[in-house]
């Protein structure tokens, strides 16, 4: 669809996503060691790293750890060799995109699937710009995209282009249920995909609103961040957490408008009931894949919180 066609609040296309590198410019992805720290292994770092790569093999010389010797070329030189390393600073970046029916949805600056894509677009261009390779999961309740980290701005601007043609687009109605059709895609089977293509010592994104947590969600979670960096980006809207006190509303479903009335105090007490319980589900399920969590607003710019998330060092806060 024609960019001019398209509300960027509602959806957002490829030109757009591609246009955010200039915002991106202004932020930092975290780091696996602060900048000036010493060398790896004198101390435990709480970021999981992709460790030492050998780099060459030199005459010994005193003060090297004999544990460094290269006992092969010793033997073959007759003479001491040790080797030498170098701490590995590319980690890929894996980028889990939830893009499903509950996202198209947003009462205030843009609906959520636009955020998960805006936020998405700027942690790849980011990660592109910090050497690292950058890879995603994009997907919605009927399609999925598997695309493997790698160091190439070509890839980059597939994942660009599969988070605009995987949004809703306004004109197109949500799904109709059907007892006869296939489980939907949902977020358990983007983090199984995520198992699979992941790299240890990598940084993962998941960015979902978490609507569709499972009781396996937290098993999945804690495998992949046993061997990665895993932060949720968990994305709301206003509306979603409290109800306006008065007033009519009507919110689109796949079996048509539902219309509800804010001023029923039952209705009102049932709905925070529901938000209660969610929120506990949630925090129990980043406590036991002990997995850090973040929350952005459909209110906010994508960029500014993403800034604010990175803090001044791009450390996560």
């Amino acid at each position: 669809m024609p960019e001019a066609m398209t509300s960027p609040a509602t959806h957002i296309t490829l030109p757009a996503l591609i246009r955010l590198q200039a915002e991106a410019r202004t932020l930092r992805l975290p780091s696996a060691r602060p900048a000036n720290s010493r060398q790896a292994g004198l101390q435990h770092s709480p970021h999981k790293g992709r460790g030492m790569a050998f780099a060459e093999v030199r005459p010994y010389q005193a003060g090297d750890d004999i544990r460094s010797i290269d006992w092969r070329v010793t033997a073959r030189r007759q003479t001491p060799h040790t080797k030498l390393y170098e701490e590995e600073r590319e980690r890929p970046l894996l980028l889990i995109c939830d893009l499903g029916n509950s996202l198209y949805f947003g009462s205030v600056g843009a609906y959520k699937q636009v955020r998960c894509a805006q936020l998405a677009a700027l942690l790849a261009w980011l990660g592109l710009w910090s050497g690292d390779q950058v890879g995603g999961i994009v997907f919605n309740d009927n399609r999925i995209d598997v695309l493997r980290p790698a160091r190439r701005k070509k890839t980059v601007l597939r994942l660009l282009d599969n988070l605009a043609q995987f949004q809703h687009q306004p004109n197109d109605p949500l799904p109709a249920r059907s007892t006869d059709a296939p489980a939907a895609i949902g977020l358990d089977t983007a983090l199984q995909e995520a198992r699979r293509v992941s790299h240890t010592g990598g940084r993962v994104f998941v960015l979902s609103d978490f609507l569709s947590v499972s009781d396996e969600t937290p098993a999945l979670l804690a495998s992949l961040s046993q061997h990665n960096t895993v932060t949720a980006l968990r994305i709301t809207d206003p509306l979603e957490q409290a109800l306006p006190d008065t007033g009519r509303f009507a919110v689109a479903s796949p079996d048509g408008p539902l219309w509800f009335d804010a001023g029923d105090s039952r209705f009102q007490a049932a709905f925070s009931n529901r938000v209660g319980q969610h929120e506990q589900r949630l925090a129990h399920c980043f406590r036991r894949s002990a997995v850090d969590a973040q929350t952005v607003s459909t209110a906010e710019n994508a960029a500014q919180s993403l800034k604010t998330l990175l803090g001044p060092r791009g450390q996560l806060r």
